[in-house]
């Protein structure tokens, strides 16, 4: 993805390579691109070992979510493409962290380290019971997130409206643009989120759909580390998609704090319906 340029406030003298841990054990549903095949590697995770040799970051990839109960100093940022209780061996059976390994995960975020979330990333360690929207009672890891998967419709065409084109690898956008891809319809938003883009429902064809635009890629600080998330990643050509790939770079260099912006909380601001989640009509 060569010449690609990233906004936001660069430091002032070039970043040391640091290293991504890109876990993306399925504990729920497996995607097929973090899929392997005969020990190989899976699609996302060349992908993301390939745009980290471009832009100046190492990437691990691993499914063994048992590393976070060991010592996690190496890691400058976390990358979850993950479903499920990351504390069972449930789904594809690989290693599961323990309670005392997720909270050291979470701890080290609060500590400074970086998160940077991939579409399923919000369909992982969910809030026990029939979650309501806005509960207080989020599982920790929705809380540190800042949203959570509620469910999804057909793939189809639909429209990501661009709102801080300053953010780094946004730049590029312009107002909009469209994506084929799996939309997830989420729920239980942080209220302190930076929203960078919403995912304009008008027109989407699915009930999960039927309701006013809502945040679906966005920032937000977790003490002080930072957080990035976005809901795209489901397809393999939206991981060759040049959009797709400026935002995962931004969000990762951002959350790496190897560039900085402002990710003053807008969520109530550019969003103030996103929580509204608008019942199917019923039949007469």
């Amino acid at each position: 993805m060569a010449g690609v340029t990233l906004a936001g406030r660069a430091k002032s003298s070039p970043p040391t390579r640091k290293k991504v841990l890109f876990l993306t054990k399925s504990a729920g549903y497996e995607h097929g691109v973090v899929r392997r095949v005969d020990g190989a590697l899976a699609y996302a995770e060349h992908a993301l070992i390939e745009l980290g040799n471009k832009h100046g970051f190492d990437v691990e990839a691993s499914k063994d979510a048992s590393i976070f109960d060991g010592n996690l100093e190496s890691y400058a940022a976390f990358a979850f493409f993950t479903t499920g209780d990351l504390t069972t061996t449930a789904g594809d059976g690989q290693p599961a962290m323990s309670p005392a390994g997720k909270q050291a995960f979470l701890n080290a975020i609060r500590a400074g380290k970086g998160f940077v979330g991939f579409h399923c990333a919000s369909d992982t360690f969910h809030t026990p019971g029939k979650s309501s929207e806005n509960q207080v009672r989020k599982d920790p890891y929705i809380a540190m997130l800042g949203g959570e998967f509620m469910n999804h419709g057909r793939q189809q065409k639909a429209r990501m409206k661009v709102i801080d084109p300053a953010f780094p690898g946004i730049e590029s956008l312009g107002g909009s643009f469209l994506l084929h891809e799996e939309w997830y319809s989420l729920k239980n938003f942080a209220q302190d989120m930076h929203v960078l883009l919403v995912l304009e429902t008008e027109g989407m064809d699915g009930t999960g759909y039927q309701r006013p635009p809502f945040p679906a890629t966005w920032a937000r600080r977790e003490g002080r580390g930072r957080v990035f998330y976005t809901s795209m990643g489901h397809r393999e050509d939206v991981w060759t998609n040049p959009a797709f790939q400026s935002i995962a770079v931004g969000g990762i260099q951002w959350a790496l704090g190897n560039i900085d912006a402002d990710v003053s909380p807008n969520f109530n601001d550019v969003t103030p319906q996103a929580s509204v989640l608008l019942s199917p009509k019923p039949a007469p």
